[in-house]
């Protein structure tokens, strides 16, 4: 019994001694500003006096403060309901009973001195120093966030922080005595990430290490030597994985370098530090004004490395064609690695991609001629079934036939051997047609498919002819008859070789199809979404440059990539396979992500955001306004990142999560470049920051 009486002390004793250490780390008694005097779960108003304002070298707007009943003098036993602290916000001033009293002494003092302007109404002599101190005292009201308390470690017993987002109870006649926390106080309070969190994380990523992404600012009155200059906030990359992450802010006010701070810190993930491991995450950057593949005046000093994709050389000796790679739809001068995007629109490996960009360009079109046009796909039937294998390669002849005719450049000749026989072409040449030269085109079409090479400008005039021919009454005799003869029951020309040469008699169709050469390139081999989708599995950072071109054109090639990577992820969390994680930014989002009215569960960026998380796949969207983004994405984002908004519609917005309503003044008042408020998945409140700027080193 004695022995167990001597363990229990011990073990008292030793919580004890690390209740004070713990508790003097948040603590700080020359920080005293005053004392909380009325509070209910919400708000807590707090009575300061203007000498210990001064001291503490003034309380700004939105500040955090910190109220206890903890007396650092005594013994600590944590388990008591006192043991423990609550985190305020200031919110603004309030009222003190004998504000009325106070304003009239004020007055009244200030009317005596009125006109003298050497003399203010509290100068010495004017106003004794009784009343001076009187009239000293104010009070603020401030946000209750939560309560820090101690307890202890499942693994050892040892005593640790923990944070509850309110209060478990208050007493209306008990004080508390409030600090304003600077230094490492300060620290701790805005970089705290519950024990639980970080040993999830450790689980599922292995132990990765926070990175700096800037230092506490309160104000845009940023005065120095406050005791929290450079006091910094840290971000845990693990945060934004799998995750929804909003950066918003109007232009010129820090979006982009937030977003290369972002990807910055997943990106160093891959170079492990002493105690920490290594973790590669595929990350991928649509960028629609080129600022990341490219150096740019933005950067400072023109031809400097701040580029993002020049992000390897923070890494002595790292390669960068196996950390970085960069992709656009022309080369650039400065980029002579860039791949470039383009298909060739006449493969047989690419010959559905094509078709697919090529509808892309057909959605909002409603004639009748363009949608059955659209609903055509070159999917090879059986090579067994020579029916349905000469249908088929009749259908691509008059495909191709019809990129040529469009502009699009092909490196070899057609081949039309086995495609038209003798008796169709008898059939075209004896045909008549009331408009002569319609049947002239019929005959002329007739000798040309009877050639085994002929050029495509050939074929294109021999096509509109076989369109005339299907209209002829020779045509409808002849097919009665081959329908009679056929062991399928079909016709000769199928709706959807019909619906293919039915375009060549439309030159709007044509124009329609020019939109996409872009894209187009007779010596390409590969298909530039496996190839990106390929980088990403091997955690490399892929950046798109969009800043040339046609915007809706980047659109729809944002959508491939995005499928090929929504598709390829799926079809591992099919098969049981863990998917790699990929992060995704969306910059200008307006221009790529569904808009505020506008939910459709087929986009493929509705179904990522919806999806993403349990595929692994993050989304980082980036644009100027917060009602531009869908209603359903923006309740299921984790993170954010919010710099200067300059109206109250796009504040109001914003003020319906977590609780930037306490900053909505600030937001649309203050316009620092890089001063942001950011909420991420691990912290429990915002935290007001000032990003750092953007470097590689």
């Amino acid at each position: 019994m004695n022995v167990e009486n001597g363990i229990s002390t011990y073990h008292e004793n030793k919580d004890q001694i690390s209740s004070k250490r713990l508790f003097s780390n948040l603590i700080q008694p020359n920080q005293l500003v005053g004392d909380l005097y009325s509070m209910n779960y919400e708000t807590a108003r707090v009575l300061i006096h203007d000498i210990y304002k001064s001291r503490v070298n003034g309380i700004p707007s939105l500040c955090f403060l910190i109220a206890s009943r903890v007396d650092l003098n005594n013994e600590i036993d944590f388990k008591k309901e006192d043991s423990s602290v609550i985190l305020l916000r200031v919110l603004d001033s309030t009222r003190l009973p004998n504000d009325s009293e106070a304003e009239r002494i004020r007055v009244e003092t200030a009317q005596r001195v009125s006109g003298e302007t050497d003399k203010n109404w509290d100068s010495s002599g004017i106003m004794d120093t009784k009343t001076r101190s009187y009239l000293s005292y104010a009070a603020i009201e401030c946000r209750i966030i939560g309560t820090f308390f101690l307890d202890k470690k499942r693994e050892d017993e040892t005593l640790e922080w923990h944070f509850g987002c309110d209060i478990s109870n208050y007493y209306p006649n008990q004080g508390l005595k409030v600090f304003k926390p600077t230094n490492n106080a300060l620290e701790l309070i805005i970089n705290y990430i519950n024990p639980d969190v970080l040993i999830d994380y450790e689980r599922k990523f292995g132990k990765t290490d926070r990175v700096r992404i800037g230092k506490v600012r309160y104000a845009s009155t940023n005065r120095k030597y406050q005791n929290m200059d450079d006091i910094p906030v840290y971000l845990h990359p693990a945060d934004l994985l799998a995750q929804k992450s909003a950066v918003f802010g109007m232009t010129r006010t820090g979006k982009s370098n937030t977003t290369k701070i972002i990807a910055k810190s997943v990106y160093n993930l891959r170079t492990p530090r002493y105690g920490y491991d290594s973790l590669r995450i595929g990350q991928i950057i649509f960028d629609p004004n080129g600022e990341y593949a490219n150096e740019n005046t933005q950067d400072a000093n023109g031809d400097n490395p701040n580029a993002l994709k020049n992000i390897y050389k923070s890494n002595v000796g790292i390669q960068k064609e196996n950390e970085v790679v960069t992709y656009g739809l022309e080369p650039h001068p400065n980029d002579p690695e860039r791949k470039i995007m383009k298909i060739n629109f006449y493969s047989d490996q690419h010959l559905q991609i094509g078709k697919e960009l090529i509808n892309s360009t057909l959605q909002n079109e409603n004639a009748q001629y363009i949608r059955n046009f659209a609903q055509i796909n070159f999917e090879p039937p059986p090579i067994s079934d020579i029916s349905a294998t000469t249908r088929y390669r009749r259908r691509v002849l008059a495909y191709r036939t019809l990129l040529n005719k469009s502009g699009f450049k092909s490196s070899f000749n057609p081949n039309i051997s086995g495609l038209f026989n003798q008796e169709i072409r008898q059939t075209m040449i004896n045909a008549t047609d009331k408009d002569a030269d319609k049947q002239n085109k019929i005959r002329s079409a007739a000798q040309t498919l009877n050639l085994k090479n002929p050029s495509w400008d050939a074929l294109e005039s021999a096509f509109l002819g076989l369109f005339y021919f299907l209209k002829t009454q020779a045509y409808s005799d002849f097919n009665q008859n081959y329908i009679a003869k056929s062991s399928t029951g079909e016709s000769w020309a199928d709706p959807g070789f019909e619906s293919i040469i039915e375009m060549f008699s439309f030159t709007k169709a044509i124009r329609l199809f020019s939109k996409c050469l872009e894209q187009h390139s007779s010596s390409s081999n590969e298909d530039y979404a496996d190839e990106i989708y390929d980088d990403l599995l091997k955690g490399k950072l892929v950046i798109i440059d969009q800043s040339a071109g046609d915007s809706e054109l980047h659109s729809d090639v944002a959508k491939r990539i995005l499928w090929r990577i929504f598709n390829g992820n799926m079809t591992e969390f099919r098969t049981g396979e863990i998917p790699k994680d990929i992060l995704i930014y969306a910059e200008e989002a307006h221009n790529l992500l569904p808009s505020g009215n506008d939910m459709d569960m087929k986009d493929v960026w509705v179904r990522t955001a919806k999806e993403g998380a349990k595929l692994k796949i993050g989304l980082v969207y980036a644009t100027q306004e917060v009602s531009s983004i869908h209603k359903n994405i923006l309740k299921n984002t984790s993170n954010w990142f919010i710099s200067h908004l300059n109206n109250t519609d796009e504040t109001r917005e914003l003020c319906k999560f977590y609780d930037f309503d306490d900053f909505e003044p600030s937001i649309r008042k203050a316009q620092d470049k890089g001063f942001l408020r950011v909420k991420t998945l691990s912290n429990y409140f915002v935290v007001p920051v000032q990003i750092d700027k953007f470097e590689i080193r």
